[in-house]
Protein backbone atom coordinates (compact mmCIF):
# COMPACT_ATOMS: atom_id res chain seq x y z
CA UNK A 1 0.00 0.00 0.00
CA UNK A 2 1.57 3.39 -0.99
CA UNK A 3 1.68 6.63 0.73
CA UNK A 4 -0.59 9.90 -1.46
CA UNK A 5 2.50 11.29 -1.99
CA UNK A 6 4.59 8.77 -3.00
CA UNK A 7 7.83 8.65 -5.15
CA UNK A 8 10.78 6.85 -6.10
CA UNK A 9 12.39 6.59 -3.47
CA UNK A 10 11.52 4.89 0.78
CA UNK A 11 11.55 7.37 3.43
CA UNK A 12 13.76 6.52 6.28
CA UNK A 13 12.09 4.94 8.80
CA UNK A 14 12.95 7.11 12.01
CA UNK A 15 11.43 9.91 9.89
CA UNK A 16 9.01 8.24 9.18
CA UNK A 17 8.06 6.98 12.68
CA UNK A 18 8.52 11.06 13.52
CA UNK A 19 6.10 12.82 11.47
CA UNK A 20 3.79 10.16 11.50
CA UNK A 21 3.68 10.56 15.37
CA UNK A 22 0.34 9.69 16.86
CA UNK A 23 -1.88 11.03 13.70
CA UNK A 24 -3.13 7.26 12.53
CA UNK A 25 -3.89 7.25 16.32
CA UNK A 26 -6.26 10.62 16.27
CA UNK A 27 -7.55 9.53 13.00
CA UNK A 28 -9.34 7.18 14.23
CA UNK A 29 -11.49 9.38 15.76
CA UNK A 30 -11.85 11.26 12.49
CA UNK A 31 -12.23 8.15 9.54
CA UNK A 32 -15.85 8.34 10.43
CA UNK A 33 -15.80 12.04 9.12
CA UNK A 34 -13.68 11.78 6.69
CA UNK A 35 -15.27 8.67 4.92
CA UNK A 36 -18.56 10.75 4.51
CA UNK A 37 -16.87 13.95 3.14
CA UNK A 38 -15.38 11.68 0.90
CA UNK A 39 -18.81 10.37 -0.60
CA UNK A 40 -20.11 13.56 -0.88
CA UNK A 41 -17.09 14.48 -2.61
CA UNK A 42 -17.28 11.69 -5.00
CA UNK A 43 -20.73 12.64 -5.69
CA UNK A 44 -20.25 16.42 -6.49
CA UNK A 45 -17.38 14.99 -8.74
CA UNK A 46 -20.18 13.51 -10.36
CA UNK A 47 -21.98 16.06 -10.48
CA UNK A 48 -19.98 17.77 -12.22
CA UNK A 49 -19.20 15.48 -15.21
CA UNK A 50 -15.27 14.67 -13.14
CA UNK A 51 -16.23 11.04 -12.65
CA UNK A 52 -18.42 8.96 -14.25
CA UNK A 53 -21.85 7.31 -12.77
CA UNK A 54 -20.17 3.77 -13.21
CA UNK A 55 -17.02 4.95 -10.99
CA UNK A 56 -19.64 6.69 -8.34
CA UNK A 57 -21.46 3.95 -7.71
CA UNK A 58 -18.47 2.04 -7.10
CA UNK A 59 -17.21 4.29 -5.00
CA UNK A 60 -20.53 5.23 -3.46
CA UNK A 61 -21.18 1.62 -2.65
CA UNK A 62 -17.89 1.16 -1.68
CA UNK A 63 -17.80 4.23 0.60
CA UNK A 64 -21.06 2.85 2.49
CA UNK A 65 -19.65 -0.46 2.93
CA UNK A 66 -16.72 1.13 5.09
CA UNK A 67 -18.65 3.44 6.77
CA UNK A 68 -20.33 0.26 8.22
CA UNK A 69 -16.61 -1.32 9.22
CA UNK A 70 -15.79 1.92 10.62
CA UNK A 71 -18.78 2.14 12.69
CA UNK A 72 -18.77 -1.54 13.62
CA UNK A 73 -14.79 -1.05 14.59
CA UNK A 74 -13.67 -3.46 12.33
CA UNK A 75 -11.57 -0.42 10.46
CA UNK A 76 -8.06 -0.22 11.50
CA UNK A 77 -5.38 2.73 10.75
CA UNK A 78 -2.04 1.48 10.69
CA UNK A 79 1.08 3.62 11.20
CA UNK A 80 2.83 2.63 7.82
CA UNK A 81 -0.85 4.11 6.46
CA UNK A 82 0.42 7.75 8.28
CA UNK A 83 -3.21 8.88 8.39
CA UNK A 84 -6.94 8.06 7.64
CA UNK A 85 -7.14 9.74 4.45
CA UNK A 86 -4.46 7.12 2.95
CA UNK A 87 -6.25 4.40 4.66
CA UNK A 88 -9.66 5.53 3.06
CA UNK A 89 -7.96 5.89 -0.12
CA UNK A 90 -5.77 2.61 -0.17
CA UNK A 91 -9.07 0.60 1.14
CA UNK A 92 -11.17 1.98 -2.11
CA UNK A 93 -8.28 1.13 -4.44
CA UNK A 94 -7.89 -2.14 -3.10
CA UNK A 95 -11.56 -2.58 -3.23
CA UNK A 96 -12.55 -0.41 -6.46
CA UNK A 97 -9.42 -0.70 -8.67
CA UNK A 98 -9.26 2.10 -11.23
CA UNK A 99 -12.28 4.23 -9.54
CA UNK A 100 -10.33 4.00 -6.29
CA UNK A 101 -7.97 6.26 -7.36
CA UNK A 102 -9.98 8.80 -8.78
CA UNK A 103 -11.75 9.94 -5.62
CA UNK A 104 -8.28 12.49 -4.62
CA UNK A 105 -9.64 14.53 -7.61
CA UNK A 106 -10.01 17.88 -6.75
CA UNK A 107 -8.38 17.67 -3.21
CA UNK A 108 -5.89 17.77 -1.30
CA UNK A 109 -5.12 15.86 2.19
CA UNK A 110 -5.22 19.64 3.60
CA UNK A 111 -9.03 20.11 3.27
CA UNK A 112 -9.78 16.34 3.84
CA UNK A 113 -8.30 16.89 7.35
CA UNK A 114 -10.07 20.31 7.30
CA UNK A 115 -13.83 18.69 6.13
CA UNK A 116 -13.32 16.23 8.51
CA UNK A 117 -11.97 17.85 11.83
CA UNK A 118 -14.74 20.49 11.26
CA UNK A 119 -17.47 17.61 10.79
CA UNK A 120 -15.92 16.58 14.05
CA UNK A 121 -16.35 20.66 15.82
CA UNK A 122 -19.83 20.52 14.62
CA UNK A 123 -20.27 17.20 16.16
CA UNK A 124 -18.83 17.12 19.03
CA UNK A 125 -20.43 21.35 19.44
CA UNK A 126 -23.73 19.56 19.81
CA UNK A 127 -22.28 16.04 22.32
CA UNK A 128 -20.79 19.34 24.75
CA UNK A 129 -24.10 21.03 24.93
CA UNK A 130 -26.08 17.82 25.42
CA UNK A 131 -24.02 17.01 28.62
CA UNK A 132 -24.25 20.63 29.75
CA UNK A 133 -27.66 20.93 29.12
CA UNK A 134 -28.14 17.60 31.39
CA UNK A 135 -26.04 19.05 34.26
CA UNK A 136 -27.31 21.97 34.06
CA UNK A 137 -31.50 20.58 34.20
CA UNK A 138 -29.38 18.61 37.07
CA UNK A 139 -28.53 21.27 39.37
CA UNK A 140 -31.87 23.59 38.42
CA UNK A 141 -33.72 20.35 39.85
CA UNK A 142 -31.35 20.13 43.31
CA UNK A 143 -31.41 23.62 43.65
CA UNK A 144 -35.56 23.04 44.02
CA UNK A 145 -35.11 20.27 45.88
CA UNK A 146 -32.93 22.36 48.05
CA UNK A 147 -34.37 25.66 47.84
CA UNK A 148 -35.21 25.99 51.95
CA UNK A 149 -31.91 24.17 53.05
CA UNK A 150 -29.38 26.74 54.78
CA UNK A 151 -26.10 26.83 53.94
CA UNK A 152 -23.30 29.33 55.62
CA UNK A 153 -22.57 31.73 52.76
CA UNK A 154 -18.55 32.46 52.65
CA UNK A 155 -16.59 34.82 51.38
CA UNK A 156 -12.30 34.78 51.70
CA UNK A 157 -13.07 31.36 52.82
CA UNK A 158 -14.76 32.76 55.94
CA UNK A 159 -18.33 32.88 57.35
CA UNK A 160 -19.64 35.94 55.50
CA UNK A 161 -23.68 35.53 55.09
CA UNK A 162 -26.56 33.35 55.71
CA UNK A 163 -27.19 31.55 52.01
CA UNK A 164 -28.75 27.90 50.95
CA UNK A 165 -27.99 24.74 49.01
CA UNK A 166 -30.27 26.06 46.61
CA UNK A 167 -28.39 29.20 46.05
CA UNK A 168 -25.25 27.37 45.45
CA UNK A 169 -27.07 24.01 42.99
CA UNK A 170 -28.76 27.91 40.90
CA UNK A 171 -25.38 29.62 40.62
CA UNK A 172 -23.31 26.65 38.80
CA UNK A 173 -26.43 25.84 36.55
CA UNK A 174 -26.69 29.55 35.92
CA UNK A 175 -23.20 29.91 34.89
CA UNK A 176 -23.15 26.77 32.85
CA UNK A 177 -26.02 28.07 30.79
CA UNK A 178 -24.37 31.46 29.79
CA UNK A 179 -21.03 29.02 29.01
CA UNK A 180 -23.50 26.94 26.92
CA UNK A 181 -24.75 30.45 24.70
CA UNK A 182 -21.33 31.27 24.55
CA UNK A 183 -20.62 27.64 22.81
CA UNK A 184 -23.68 27.65 20.56
CA UNK A 185 -22.27 31.48 19.36
CA UNK A 186 -19.60 29.54 18.61
CA UNK A 187 -21.04 27.27 16.26
CA UNK A 188 -21.59 29.36 12.77
CA UNK A 189 -17.94 29.57 12.51
CA UNK A 190 -17.76 25.48 12.43
CA UNK A 191 -20.53 25.64 10.36
CA UNK A 192 -19.27 26.44 7.34
CA UNK A 193 -18.07 23.65 4.18
CA UNK A 194 -13.70 24.13 3.86
CA UNK A 195 -13.88 21.05 1.42
CA UNK A 196 -12.25 22.26 -2.29
CA UNK A 197 -9.59 24.65 -0.94
CA UNK A 198 -7.28 21.96 -1.50
CA UNK A 199 -3.95 22.90 -0.89
CA UNK A 200 -4.80 26.49 0.24
CA UNK A 201 -5.25 27.79 -3.26
CA UNK A 202 -7.95 25.87 -5.22
CA UNK A 203 -7.79 23.82 -8.07
CA UNK A 204 -8.53 24.28 -12.24
CA UNK A 205 -11.58 22.35 -11.80
CA UNK A 206 -15.50 22.98 -11.65
CA UNK A 207 -15.96 21.78 -8.34
CA UNK A 208 -19.22 23.04 -6.85
CA UNK A 209 -18.34 23.74 -2.74
CA UNK A 210 -22.27 24.71 -2.23
CA UNK A 211 -23.42 21.32 -2.75
CA UNK A 212 -20.61 19.23 -0.78
CA UNK A 213 -21.81 21.85 2.25
CA UNK A 214 -25.08 21.00 1.68
CA UNK A 215 -24.75 17.25 1.34
CA UNK A 216 -22.06 17.84 5.01
CA UNK A 217 -24.77 19.34 6.50
CA UNK A 218 -23.37 22.92 6.40
CA UNK A 219 -25.04 25.84 6.38
CA UNK A 220 -22.36 27.83 4.08
CA UNK A 221 -18.99 27.99 2.16
CA UNK A 222 -16.00 28.69 4.02
CA UNK A 223 -15.09 31.53 0.76
CA UNK A 224 -11.86 31.94 0.48
CA UNK A 225 -9.71 29.11 0.17
CA UNK A 226 -6.47 30.61 1.73
CA UNK A 227 -8.48 31.37 5.14
CA UNK A 228 -10.06 27.68 4.86
CA UNK A 229 -6.44 26.58 5.60
CA UNK A 230 -5.20 29.33 7.61
CA UNK A 231 -8.36 28.50 9.78
CA UNK A 232 -6.62 25.20 10.72
CA UNK A 233 -5.56 25.53 14.48
CA UNK A 234 -7.61 29.03 15.21
CA UNK A 235 -10.71 27.58 15.03
CA UNK A 236 -9.56 24.31 17.43
CA UNK A 237 -8.05 26.92 19.68
CA UNK A 238 -11.49 28.76 20.18
CA UNK A 239 -13.39 25.85 21.11
CA UNK A 240 -10.40 24.77 23.03
CA UNK A 241 -11.02 28.26 25.02
CA UNK A 242 -14.58 27.31 25.28
CA UNK A 243 -13.74 23.83 26.36
CA UNK A 244 -11.76 25.69 29.27
CA UNK A 245 -14.75 28.08 30.38
CA UNK A 246 -16.26 24.97 30.86
CA UNK A 247 -13.77 23.51 33.43
CA UNK A 248 -13.12 26.43 34.84
CA UNK A 249 -16.57 26.13 36.12
CA UNK A 250 -16.35 22.80 37.14
CA UNK A 251 -13.32 23.40 39.00
CA UNK A 252 -14.74 25.39 41.55
CA UNK A 253 -17.21 22.86 41.55
CA UNK A 254 -15.14 20.30 42.17
CA UNK A 255 -13.22 22.43 44.99
CA UNK A 256 -16.22 23.40 46.69
CA UNK A 257 -17.66 19.94 46.68
CA UNK A 258 -14.24 18.75 48.31
CA UNK A 259 -14.06 21.39 51.11
CA UNK A 260 -17.57 20.87 52.53
CA UNK A 261 -17.66 17.07 52.34
CA UNK A 262 -14.62 16.95 54.84
CA UNK A 263 -15.75 15.59 58.02
CA UNK A 264 -14.86 19.24 59.84
CA UNK A 265 -17.46 20.30 57.32
CA UNK A 266 -19.73 17.36 56.80
CA UNK A 267 -22.52 19.71 54.60
CA UNK A 268 -22.58 16.90 51.92
CA UNK A 269 -21.20 13.32 51.55
CA UNK A 270 -19.94 12.51 47.69
CA UNK A 271 -21.37 9.12 47.01
CA UNK A 272 -18.87 6.27 47.89
CA UNK A 273 -19.10 4.65 44.44
CA UNK A 274 -17.23 8.04 42.98
CA UNK A 275 -14.46 7.55 45.43
CA UNK A 276 -11.58 5.85 45.45
CA UNK A 277 -9.44 4.28 48.28
CA UNK A 278 -6.36 3.95 49.28
CA UNK A 279 -3.47 1.59 49.37
CA UNK A 280 -2.30 1.98 52.74
CA UNK A 281 -5.08 3.63 54.79
CA UNK A 282 -8.32 0.97 55.21
CA UNK A 283 -10.40 3.90 56.18
CA UNK A 284 -10.27 6.26 53.54
CA UNK A 285 -12.71 7.26 50.54
CA UNK A 286 -11.13 9.72 48.73
CA UNK A 287 -12.58 12.17 45.55
CA UNK A 288 -10.20 11.88 43.71
CA UNK A 289 -11.94 12.29 40.06
CA UNK A 290 -12.87 15.87 41.82
CA UNK A 291 -9.48 15.92 42.26
CA UNK A 292 -8.21 15.50 38.92
CA UNK A 293 -11.31 17.47 37.61
CA UNK A 294 -9.27 20.38 39.23
CA UNK A 295 -6.01 19.03 37.34
CA UNK A 296 -7.82 18.46 34.16
CA UNK A 297 -8.81 22.26 34.14
CA UNK A 298 -5.24 23.02 33.98
CA UNK A 299 -4.25 20.68 31.51
CA UNK A 300 -7.10 21.95 28.74
CA UNK A 301 -6.05 25.35 29.41
CA UNK A 302 -2.68 24.32 28.62
CA UNK A 303 -3.57 22.67 25.53
CA UNK A 304 -5.14 25.51 24.90
CA UNK A 305 -1.91 27.43 24.63
CA UNK A 306 0.08 24.93 23.35
CA UNK A 307 -2.24 24.96 20.13
CA UNK A 308 -1.93 28.97 19.90
CA UNK A 309 1.35 28.25 20.93
CA UNK A 310 1.99 26.47 16.83
CA UNK A 311 0.27 28.73 15.07
CA UNK A 312 1.11 32.20 16.52
CA UNK A 313 3.96 32.62 13.71
CA UNK A 314 3.43 30.18 11.12
CA UNK A 315 3.52 31.56 7.33
CA UNK A 316 -0.48 31.61 5.27
CA UNK A 317 -0.93 28.14 3.59
CA UNK A 318 -0.45 24.69 4.86
CA UNK A 319 2.04 23.95 7.34
CA UNK A 320 2.76 20.74 8.81
CA UNK A 321 2.93 22.34 12.18
CA UNK A 322 -1.24 21.45 12.50
CA UNK A 323 -0.48 18.43 12.79
CA UNK A 324 0.50 19.12 16.71
CA UNK A 325 -2.28 21.21 16.96
CA UNK A 326 -4.79 17.85 16.45
CA UNK A 327 -3.69 16.00 19.39
CA UNK A 328 -4.48 19.12 22.32
CA UNK A 329 -7.56 20.19 20.67
CA UNK A 330 -9.49 16.42 20.79
CA UNK A 331 -7.95 16.12 24.24
CA UNK A 332 -9.19 19.00 25.16
CA UNK A 333 -12.93 17.92 23.98
CA UNK A 334 -12.51 14.24 25.47
CA UNK A 335 -11.66 15.43 28.78
CA UNK A 336 -14.16 18.40 29.03
CA UNK A 337 -16.66 15.48 27.73
CA UNK A 338 -16.05 13.17 30.42
CA UNK A 339 -15.53 16.12 33.11
CA UNK A 340 -19.22 17.17 32.83
CA UNK A 341 -20.86 13.90 32.80
CA UNK A 342 -19.00 12.84 36.02
CA UNK A 343 -20.15 16.25 37.73
CA UNK A 344 -23.40 14.98 36.62
CA UNK A 345 -23.10 11.79 38.32
CA UNK A 346 -21.65 13.42 41.34
CA UNK A 347 -24.23 15.98 41.99
CA UNK A 348 -27.22 13.74 41.00
CA UNK A 349 -25.63 11.32 44.00
CA UNK A 350 -24.41 13.66 46.67
CA UNK A 351 -26.05 13.65 49.87
CA UNK A 352 -26.62 16.89 51.47
CA UNK A 353 -27.23 16.98 55.95
CA UNK A 354 -29.88 20.13 56.52
CA UNK A 355 -28.22 19.78 60.26
CA UNK A 356 -24.57 19.55 59.82
CA UNK A 357 -25.87 22.84 57.11
CA UNK A 358 -27.52 24.74 59.94
CA UNK A 359 -24.60 24.45 62.57
CA UNK A 360 -22.06 26.02 60.26
CA UNK A 361 -24.81 29.22 61.21
CA UNK A 362 -22.62 30.75 63.84
CA UNK A 363 -23.88 34.17 65.71
CA UNK A 364 -21.49 36.14 63.55
CA UNK A 365 -23.17 35.02 60.54
CA UNK A 366 -26.10 37.32 61.14
CA UNK A 367 -24.14 40.62 61.83
CA UNK A 368 -24.92 41.79 58.39
CA UNK A 369 -28.75 41.31 58.69
CA UNK A 370 -28.32 43.24 62.38
CA UNK A 371 -27.05 46.30 60.63
CA UNK A 372 -30.10 46.14 58.14
CA UNK A 373 -32.46 45.78 61.11
CA UNK A 374 -31.07 48.93 62.22
CA UNK A 375 -31.06 50.73 58.98
CA UNK A 376 -34.85 49.84 58.77
CA UNK A 377 -35.39 51.59 61.83
CA UNK A 378 -33.99 54.74 60.61
CA UNK A 379 -29.84 54.43 60.85
CA UNK A 380 -27.50 55.17 58.83
CA UNK A 381 -25.83 52.08 56.95
CA UNK A 382 -22.60 53.18 57.85
CA UNK A 383 -23.33 53.79 61.89
CA UNK A 384 -25.29 50.61 61.91
CA UNK A 385 -22.02 48.85 60.32
CA UNK A 386 -19.99 50.13 63.20
CA UNK A 387 -22.37 49.36 65.90
CA UNK A 388 -22.64 46.21 65.19
CA UNK A 389 -18.98 45.86 64.39
CA UNK A 390 -18.30 47.07 67.76
CA UNK A 391 -20.74 44.95 69.72
CA UNK A 392 -20.23 41.48 67.66
CA UNK A 393 -20.95 39.56 70.44
CA UNK A 394 -24.80 41.11 71.30
CA UNK A 395 -25.05 40.04 67.67
CA UNK A 396 -28.85 37.94 68.03
CA UNK A 397 -28.65 34.09 66.76
CA UNK A 398 -32.15 33.30 63.85
CA UNK A 399 -33.36 30.68 62.58
CA UNK A 400 -31.24 30.37 59.44
CA UNK A 401 -34.38 28.77 57.50
CA UNK A 402 -36.06 32.45 58.51
CA UNK A 403 -32.61 34.66 57.52
CA UNK A 404 -32.69 33.02 53.92
CA UNK A 405 -36.61 33.64 53.38
CA UNK A 406 -35.83 37.74 54.04
CA UNK A 407 -34.21 37.74 51.22
CA UNK A 408 -37.13 38.28 48.47
CA UNK A 409 -36.27 39.64 45.28
CA UNK A 410 -35.38 37.85 42.14
CA UNK A 411 -32.10 35.59 42.19
CA UNK A 412 -31.75 35.57 46.23
CA UNK A 413 -31.98 32.71 48.21
CA UNK A 414 -35.52 33.26 48.84
CA UNK A 415 -36.59 33.94 45.41
CA UNK A 416 -34.14 31.60 43.04
CA UNK A 417 -36.02 32.35 40.35
CA UNK A 418 -35.17 29.20 38.53
CA UNK A 419 -37.49 30.28 35.58
CA UNK A 420 -34.87 32.60 34.70
CA UNK A 421 -32.50 29.74 34.00
CA UNK A 422 -35.24 27.29 32.69
CA UNK A 423 -36.41 29.85 30.38
CA UNK A 424 -32.76 30.91 28.57
CA UNK A 425 -32.07 26.98 28.70
CA UNK A 426 -35.43 26.24 26.65
CA UNK A 427 -34.68 28.86 24.29
CA UNK A 428 -31.10 27.92 23.61
CA UNK A 429 -32.52 24.35 23.20
CA UNK A 430 -34.65 25.09 20.72
CA UNK A 431 -32.10 26.66 18.73
CA UNK A 432 -29.52 23.76 19.35
CA UNK A 433 -31.79 20.61 19.16
CA UNK A 434 -33.05 20.89 15.75
CA UNK A 435 -29.67 22.04 13.74
CA UNK A 436 -28.63 18.80 15.53
CA UNK A 437 -31.11 16.90 14.03
CA UNK A 438 -30.19 18.33 10.40
CA UNK A 439 -26.98 17.76 10.53
CA UNK A 440 -27.38 14.37 11.54
CA UNK A 441 -30.17 13.74 9.22
CA UNK A 442 -27.67 15.00 6.21
CA UNK A 443 -25.10 13.08 7.34
CA UNK A 444 -27.01 9.78 7.43
CA UNK A 445 -28.78 10.89 3.90
CA UNK A 446 -25.19 10.28 2.59
CA UNK A 447 -25.33 6.69 3.32
CA UNK A 448 -28.62 5.78 3.15
CA UNK A 449 -29.79 7.61 -0.29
Amino acid sequence: MAKLWQKQYSLDKLIERYTVGEDYLLDSQLVYFDALASLAHADMLNKAGLLPDSDFAELKNALCELVGLIESGRFSIRPEDEDGHTAIENWLVDKTGEAGKKIHTGRSRNDQVLVALRLFMKHSVFELLGVIFSLTDVLVSRAKELADVPMPGRTHMQIAMPSSCGLWMAAFAEELADVARLLWAFYPLVDQNPLGAAASYGVPLPLDREYTASLLGFSSVQNNVLYANNSRGKFESIFTDLCEQVMLTLSKMAQDLILFSLPEFGYFKLPPELCTGSSIMPQKQNPDGLELMRAKSASVASFSMQIKGIIRSLPSGYNRDFQETKGPFMRAVGVTLDSVRVMERTISLLEIFPDNLKKGFSREIFATDEAYRLVREGMSFRDAYRKVALDLDKVAEKDPSESIRERKYPGTTGNLNLDFVEQRLDSLKQKVLPAKDAFEKALSSLVSS
